[in-house]
Order: structure tokens, then C-alpha cells, then sequence
């Protein structure tokens, strides 16, 4: 299945046995960090047949990591969700749909993709900053809504009087591996503070709506006790809902993308809050079914971007060596937004002879300073060398862990690329 839209062509691939292959071929460190699911041959040949900068993903392992989703340890019944703000392409959502993904939309744009895709309204679920003009429509055709603050939820009250709805709630305390990435505790303004229930118990009673489901985001984190700490926190908030059946303990979990990063481990995550999901049920007689946001975990690392190498400069002998690649913030921004780092190996075009392994700064192609692919790690001010053979012109360039926040949160249109 492909799908070309502006600049950047975006190309799923089913791999099948080739699942277990590396880079390795390419013969520089860099490469046996990179990408699990491409051959060196493939990066050559959807570098021919594309074009580039283009994205690619991994069917194969967007359904195996599905699979590892649904297996999180439950103990009343279990449904995984995914944020589709980390990539909405149309096909990649149908194939996390078909897999047995319930969605989570963060605007009323993507519940239109989302229902474009063929997703069936009560699969999808609206938690967004911003109430769509098309909330009543929405909510009508099915579509499970999760009021964000006090003001959403009245705004559904006066629309649906009498109506179940689901409210989001901050517990105070979030996980994320950077401060951009958590979306709980005082710092974030995302859903209710917890400290303001009763203004949400004042609206239901004025509306007779039902609270039936209960949304706590803890944030991108893995840390099982961290996790458990906030999941302690959200069911005692449950606890006062004496209406609410399911407990959804979003957050995506963080995906180790570079060597030496740990990814987070659902299944002792989960086994950490069984118990505590028993204990409830015990003192107050509720089965809370749990669902999980595990968006990134989906697709990070089943994604790639093909670059060209396009230019090679240098500021002497005590500077640096840059790579200048047709790509960048258009395709890649989160280097440029939060320092992230990504996984990178350099694809010789030919097979002469090269220098040895050799430093270089990789940049994008956009006439902006911060257009830098190789932050330092710890520092997004700073440059962060990667090693590579020696580069030339036409060399490609596969950047991994582009299946999340890439293709999705892009510098679009700067330099008018």
C-alpha cells in the first residue's frame, strides 16, 4: 500500500521473514543501532523507486506490537487505544484498527480521518483541547466523548442532557521522559485538576449527566512504580464517580529509540496495578475495566525516513564535518522541537571503496539554524557528532524511529518544501 501526499511520499511495506534483519552490511557503528526491519538493498531500492525524503513503515511490526498491547495484564477486561496524533495516516490506522486497536482522537479532524478509515464511531474516542464545531454530530453517530476541562463538560451537558459522558482528570502527579512529554501534575493544563471535583459533581447534577468512564493521562513514562504510584491516585479519584465503570490510564510508554534506552515494559506495568484494580473491586464493588494509550509504542520504532545525502561541508579543521540531507524538521522535527535523539545509518551508493569512519553533524535541508538531525544527547543546544564512513553526494541516509511524531508533527511548508 502506498499513499503520496505533498512532498514527501509516505510507503508501507510488508517485510515478512526479512522482520529480523539489520543494517548491518552498511559497516559503520551507527548502523547496527538503526533499523531492524530495512537491508541495506532496500534502502537503496525504495531510494530509486521513491525518491526522496520518504517515509517507510513496518507492517509486520506495527501488528506485533498490537499483539503485545492486548497481552497487558488485566484482571475485568482490557481495551487498548490508540493516539492517533503519533502518525493518522489512513492505512497505518487501518492496520492498527484490523489489528484490534479502539482509537484515541485528539481533535475533531482526526476523528474524521479516523471515521474516513473505517473505523466504527464507538471504536473512537474524542479527548482534545479544542471542542470541534462537530461535537453534537460526532457524539450522535457515536463517537465516546472525554471532557477535558469543566467549561467541555457543560458544553456537552447543554447538548445532551441526561447523557453518559467520560471526564478527564489530572490526579497531580505525571511521567514523561522529558518535561515536554508529561502531561500530568501542576505543569500541564491537560484535563481537570483534581482538586476541582466538586465544580465537576455541581455540573453533572445540573445537566443529569452520567459519569461512566474516567480518563487519567500519567504522561510517556515507563517506571512500573511511578505508574502504579498515579494509577493509586486515579482510582481513589474513580472511587467518588460511583458511575464510572472504566478507567482509562492513558499515556503513551516510552520506546527506547537509540541504544542503551530502555523501553517501558508493559507487562510488568501491568502486572504492578493488577492488584490494585482487585482491591477497588473488593472495597467497592466495581470491576473497573482498564483501558490503555500506549500511541507511541505502536509505531515508533516501525518507521523510517529515507534522506539523500545532498551536500558535504565542513568549517576546518576545528569545526565540524556537516551532512546536509534532503530532509530535516519537514519530515523529522522532534531533534529540532525537544533534542530527540534519532537512530541514523549512512547507505554508500556504490560499492568503492570509502574513507574510514569519520564525525559528522547531520543538518536538514531548511535554511534555519535549528534544522539539526544530531543534537548532543542531554542537550538540544548542543551538536552531537555521529560517526558514518566517509560520506559522499547520492549516499543515502535511513533515520529511525520515525514511525512517531514525525510524518505527523512536521515543520510542513517552512521554505515552502
Amino acid at each position: 500500500m502506498s499513499r503520496h501526499a505533498g512532498g514527501c511520499k509516505e510507503h508501507i511495506v510488508m517485510l515478512g521473514a526479512l522482520f529480523a534483519q539489520n543494517l548491518s552490511a552498511v559497516g559503520n557503528s551507527d548502523s547496527m543501532e538503526t533499523l531492524s526491519f530495512l537491508t541495506r538493498e532496500q534502502v537503496l531500492e525504495l531510494q530509486r523507486e521513491f525518491g526522496t525524503p520518504v517515509y517507510v513503515y513496518d507492517q509486520t511490526r506495527l501488528e506485533a506490537s498490537v499483539h503485545e498491547a492486548l497481552s497487558f495484564p488485566t484482571v475485568f477486561g482490557l481495551t487498548a487505544r490508540y493516539a492517533m496524533k503519533a502518525l493518522p495516516t489512513l492505512a497505518i490506522v487501518r492496520v492498527l484498527a484490523d489489528a484490534g486497536l479502539h482509537i484515541d482522537a485528539s481533535s475533531g479532524f482526526e476523528v474524521e480521518r479516523a471515521l474516513r478509515a473505517g473505523v466504527a464511531p464507538g471504536r473512537i474516542q474524542l479527548t482534545a483541547q479544542q471542542l470541534p464545531d462537530k461535537l453534537k454530530e460526532f457524539v450522535e453517530r457515536g463517537v465516546i466523548f472525554n471532557a477535558c476541562s469543566v467549561h467541555q463538560l457543560r458544553t456537552y451537558g447543554q447538548c445532551f442532557p441526561g447523557g453518559e459522558v467520560c471526564v478527564r482528570i489530572n490526579p497531580g502527579l505525571g511521567s514523561g521522559h522529558n518535561n515536554r512529554t508529561n502531561v500530568g501534575g501542576p505543569s500541564s493544563s491537560f484535563g481537570i485538576w483534581h482538586e476541582h471535583l466538586d465544580e465537576v459533581f455541581a455540573s453533572q447534577k445540573d445537566f443529569d449527566l452520567r459519569i461512566t468512564r474516567m480518563h487519567s493521562h500519567i504522561g510517556s513514562g515507563g517506571d512500573p512504580e511511578v505508574w502504579e504510584t498515579c494509577a493509586r491516585m486515579s482510582l481513589d479519584i474513580a472511587a467518588k464517580f460511583r458511575d464510572v465503570q472504566r478507567l482509562n490510564l492513558g499515556g503513551g510508554f516510552k520506546v527506547g529509540r537509540m541504544p542503551g534506552e530502555t523501553s517501558a515494559d508493559l507487562q510488568a506495568i501491568g502486572e504492578a496495578i493488577k492488584e490494585d484494580f482487585e482491591a477497588f473491586h473488593r472495597e467497592h464493588g466495581r470491576k473497573l475495566h482498564l483501558e490503555i494509550e500506549p500511541g507511541t509504542y505502536f509505531v515508533a520504532n516501525a518507521g523510517a525516513v529515507i534522506a539523500t545525502v545532498m551536500d558535504v561541508v565542513d568549517t576546518g579543521d576545528d569545526g565540524y564535518r556537516f551532512l546536509k540531507v534532503d530532509s530535516g524538521m519537514t519530515e523529522v522535527l522532534r531533534p529540532s522541537y525537544y533534542g530527540a535523539q534519532q537512530p541514523m545509518s549512512l547507505v554508500t551508493s556504490s560499492g568503492d571503496n570509502r574513507g574510514g569512519d569519520r564525525e559528522y553533524i547531520v543538518v536538514g535541508h531548511c535554511c534555519e539554524s535549528g534544522d539539526i538531525l544530531t543534537p548532543a544527547a542531554g542537550d538540544p543546544e548542543g551538536l552531537g557528532p555521529r560517526v558514518f564512513p566517509e560520506a559522499r553526494i547520492g549516499d543515502a541516509l535511513a533515520i529511525g524511529g520515525a514511525g512517531a511524531y514525525c510524518s505527523a508533527m512536521s515543520a510542513k511548508n517552512y521554505n515552502s518544501f
